[in-house]
């Protein structure tokens, strides 16, 4: 990834979440996302929100379900899923978010030969998921302690499935914890696996490819299979919350 993408904007202690969001250059978030599969949203949050939202975790009252992953074969670890109302923060990241990521979800999928468009604001598309019966909110909150780690996965969670989510890292790397890197593995037909390393600093975001995603070949486009995952936490915690634009089953 290119490393200047973590100057695209400056972050900001006055102006809100959606303000900085509209803020970035999503021309060239776009470009980083069609080239490598991921794209990193500098300073998303202040470090005072990510405390805001990191301190929820022990809150029973803002969650839906409480997953620990070794009893599912995940990794190491635990995280919560938020249920509906989603805090305002939270709620509204995801609506912001949306707008900018559909256009290139839009792109892909006309560039894979899919016939699936998304609409342009995130309600349509959350009311396309409840008729199919995806209702659940998928939004959550993730705790690493020392020796966790997240297997390299996909969010899928039903039928209709937004092709980019965004993972936004609420603690310090070298200040609260060490290890926990961000990795992205790209699957590519008939050679071996690209992998991804994303560094981020508290309150940076980043944005990434969910299942497929579409790759210029010489002669053509051609799909390549991605996964994502967070290497073992050698020491302290770390928390960070995922954003999923489509709802659960």
């Amino acid at each position: 990834m290119n490393n200047n993408a973590i100057d695209m904007v400056p972050a900001s202690t006055d102006a809100s979440a959606e303000a900085r969001i509209v803020a970035y250059d999503w021309k060239a978030l776009a470009g980083e996302l069609d080239g490598f599969g991921c794209a990193v949203l500098p300073g998303l949050l202040t470090p005072e929100e990510c405390s805001t939202v990191a301190s929820f975790y022990p809150d029973e009252s803002h969650f839906r379900s409480h997953v620990i992953m070794a009893r599912h074969g995940f990794g190491k670890g635990e995280y919560r899923y938020f249920k509906y109302p989603l805090p305002d923060l939270i709620g509204g990241i995801r609506t912001a978010l949306y707008p900018h990521l559909a256009v290139v979800a839009n792109a892909w999928n006309e560039r894979m030969g899919l016939e699936q468009r998304f609409p342009s604001e995130h309600p349509a598309f959350l009311q396309q998921c409840h008729d199919a019966g995806q209702t659940r909110p998928t939004p959550l909150l993730l705790q690493y302690v020392p020796g966790d780690f997240n297997c390299l996965h996909q969010d899928l969670y039903g039928d209709l499935a937004f092709p980019i989510q965004v993972a936004i890292l609420l603690s310090e790397p070298g200040r609260d914890f060490t290890g926990g890197e961000f990795a992205l593995t790209e699957q590519r037909p008939r050679m071996q696996s690209r992998v991804e390393v994303v560094p981020l600093r508290q309150g940076d975001a980043v944005a990434f490819a969910v299942h497929n995603r579409p790759v210029q070949g010489t002669k053509r486009n051609y799909r390549v299979n991605l996964r994502h995952g967070v290497s073992r936490v050698r020491s302290g915690m770390r928390h960070t919350v995922g954003i999923i634009f489509h709802d659960a089953r």
